[in-house]
């Protein structure tokens, strides 16, 4: 690309139409500002007063049965329920409010409370993808929920509030205003599908591609905003977790446990990130340009101890970044995944 490599530029993210500000220049300064602990605790394999943990009891009574692979529940202290509420508030256009209904469940990953994704088996790793599936075809199945979106965070910094590994799904009335600014990005596209042509240009650019498989390609993509941010994205078009077949469940299964390894080695720490999935709208639309794709955005900057905060000019005007996407993608391709 026509760019000097410490010169600062702009972005576009083709996914939501944003700009993004590079500022390669700035990973010079130094760092007066906060610093994480680092301290890595050892987990047990299973903790007594854990909630999640297979037998033990959770913070809202209901005890978890003693389970031996992936579980899912429906969360004690749900943000959304199901039933419809009525009302409303519309003020002129100015103040304007509706009611949601929604269903949110938690997927324990794993009956070990030491495991996370990139530690888990290949087959485990499986069960974790056909569990995800399962769940957004029977969510998206019910004939008010417009979107399922599956995601996890990982660690305290990413607000996580139970350290055993486990995801969320949100299924919710409406569509939400992510997925929303993407679809409507790749509805625009006069091809065939944004992310397939988006996903051959990065392939034969090569500098942005950390890993792949012969079904998916993870990537730090050319507009990240997140230091470490990466794209999981399947080599052929699939707008749903549903359409995978066998081969292309256990590549993504594959795929998220390198990535997520990658990670762990970076700054030798447990690494944390917020992770999810896009995928077609489940509000009977046909959507045949949507594309699935899965976002891994970790928080880390430097180092395990120095994280990327967004404020300021981020918060007010827009994202920017200091280490280049290619540069990140290098450290991270340099890592071993197996």
């Amino acid at each position: 690309m026509d760019l000097l490599p410490d010169a600062p530029h702009r972005r576009l993210n083709r996914l939501t139409g944003e700009w993004v500000l590079v500022s390669p220049h700035r990973t010079a300064r130094p760092w007066q500002g906060q610093v994480e602990e680092t301290t890595q605790e050892k987990r047990p394999e299973y903790d007594p007063s854990c909630y999640l943990c297979p037998g033990n009891t959770r913070a809202g009574g209901v005890k978890t049965p003693v389970y031996d692979s992936t579980y899912v529940f429906d969360n004690d202290f749900a943000a959304l329920l199901p039933e419809p509420a009525g009302g409303g508030v519309d003020d002129n256009g100015l103040l304007v409010a509706r009611p949601e209904r929604g269903l949110c469940r938690v997927v324990c990953f794993s009956p070990r409370h030491d495991l996370t994704l990139g530690g888990m088996s290949q087959p485990a790793l499986r069960t974790v993808v056909d569990t995800w599936t399962e769940q957004y075809a029977e969510l998206g199945a019910l004939d008010w929920v417009g979107h399922v979106q599956i995601f996890e965070n990982r660690g305290a910094m990413m607000g996580a509030s139970n350290p055993h590994p486990h995801g969320q799904i949100w299924a919710t009335e409406s569509l939400p205003n992510e997925p929303a600014k993407e679809l409507a990005q790749q509805v625009a596209y006069t091809g065939d599908c944004l992310l397939c042509d988006y996903l051959a240009a990065e392939l034969r650019d090569g500098s942005r591609i950390v890993d792949s498989n012969d079904r998916f390609v993870s990537l730090v993509p050319f507009w990240a905003v997140w230091p470490f941010e990466t794209l999981v994205l399947p080599r052929t078009h699939h707008g749903s977790l549903t359409d995978l077949d066998g081969a292309d469940r256990d590549g993504l299964a594959d795929i998220l446990g390198r990535v997520t390894r990658r990670y762990d080695r970076l700054f030798g720490i447990t690494f944390p990130y917020s992770m999810g999935f896009h995928q077609r709208p489940t509000d009977g639309g046909e959507h045949p340009k949507a594309h699935l794709h899965a976002h891994f955005y970790p928080p880390l900057l430097r180092s395990a101890t120095v994280r990327k905060f967004m404020v300021g000019f981020e918060l007010l005007a827009q994202p920017q970044r200091d280490i280049t996407p290619e540069s990140a993608a290098q450290r991270l391709r340099d890592l071993d995944s197996d």
